[in-house]
């Protein structure tokens, strides 16, 4: 099958904040941190997609020399997830991330940047070693393989733009990193968490039909957090910047018949109720969760029933 052409997003009327030419430049590319033993044998074969033509940068996160690299990947996401008290520590970097699975983003260099950017990423290490740098990361997406055949959990995504104003960002960037891994990678079922609420939702929801898995997780240091699971489906991703309605869900999806309140914990505990007593499984619509503030009730979908097909 192929998929949506990048072309189709590039033709799109565009302000200059949200234009992806970026990704046309080719001092800014992909790159891939993973040790010799994790890389991709067919990089890109699942799915025919020219959205990623540059070969990505290749790092060993186990040399050496790759560590200015490594710390500023480091130090990028501390200063994104700190407030939150979900930093990532160190060692969790390299015992969950670097050993069992594949990290990858998007890196520049140096002259590329703007001198706001510079700064912005100097600010914790200053800016005298910058220029001497081959690549410095942009954004950083690790995902990790479970025990379920075929099937990965998302464990970090984030990307320089939330440290900057709004005319300095390089438009899509946390969402195109993801893609880019799933794309690379041949993934075929991505699992995640994300906490109800967070503007990360609208992202995560665009890259295959969302199903929910827990609605509110105790187990999690924080309850009101969302497991998801989808099958990763390329059809999806244009619509994340289009933001038309998605005609493959609504072909596929009826709504349940109730919503669930991101805000209120009686709900989540309700749609949770439900989840584990088998009812599902559950999906949202991810155009509803985009195109509504992240407060607003969202209705919770079924997939279509084989009796109601066949009317």
């Amino acid at each position: 099958m192929l998929y949506p052409a990048l072309d189709q997003l590039q033709s799109q009327p565009q302000s200059q904040e949200k234009s992806i030419g970026w990704l046309e430049n080719p001092d800014i590319r992909p790159y891939v941190f993973v040790r010799q033993e994790n890389r991709i044998v067919f990089p890109g074969q699942l799915f025919e997609l020219d959205w990623f033509p540059r070969e990505p940068i290749y790092k060993n996160p186990l040399h050496m020399e790759n560590l200015p690299f490594a710390d500023r990947i480091l130090d990028l996401e501390t200063r994104l997830f700190a407030q939150a008290n979900m930093a990532m520590p160190r060692w969790v970097f390299y015992d969950c991330g670097v050993m069992p699975g594949f990290v990858a983003g998007f890196a520049a260099r140096p002259k590329a940047l703007s001198q706001k950017v510079k700064e912005v990423i100097g600010a914790s290490s200053g800016l005298e070693s910058l220029d001497s740098e081959d690549w410095v990361p942009l954004s950083l997406f690790i995902i990790i393989p479970t025990m379920g055949e075929g099937e990965w959990v998302a464990h970090n995504l984030s990307s320089i733009n939330a440290l900057l104003p709004k005319i300095e960002r390089f438009y899509g960037l946390g969402f195109l990193t993801k893609a880019f891994a799933l794309w690379y990678a041949n993934i075929e079922i991505c699992c995640g968490m994300t906490q109800w609420g967070s503007p990360s939702l609208k992202l995560h929801s665009h890259y295959g039909a969302f199903e929910v898995l827990t609605a509110y997780t105790p187990v999690h240091s924080y309850a009101q957090t969302l497991t998801y699971r989808l099958s990763v489906d390329p059809r999806y991703w244009c619509h994340f910047f289009d933001q038309k309605p998605n005609k493959e869900f609504m072909e596929k999806y009826e709504e349940a018949g109730f919503q669930v309140h991101p805000k209120e914990d009686k709900s989540l505990k309700s749609f949770q109720r439900k989840i584990e007593l088998g009812e599902g499984p559950f999906f949202l619509d991810a155009n509803e969760i985009l195109s509504q503030p992240l407060d607003e009730p969202l209705r919770v979908y079924r997939p279509i029933s084989k009796e109601a097909k066949e009317c």
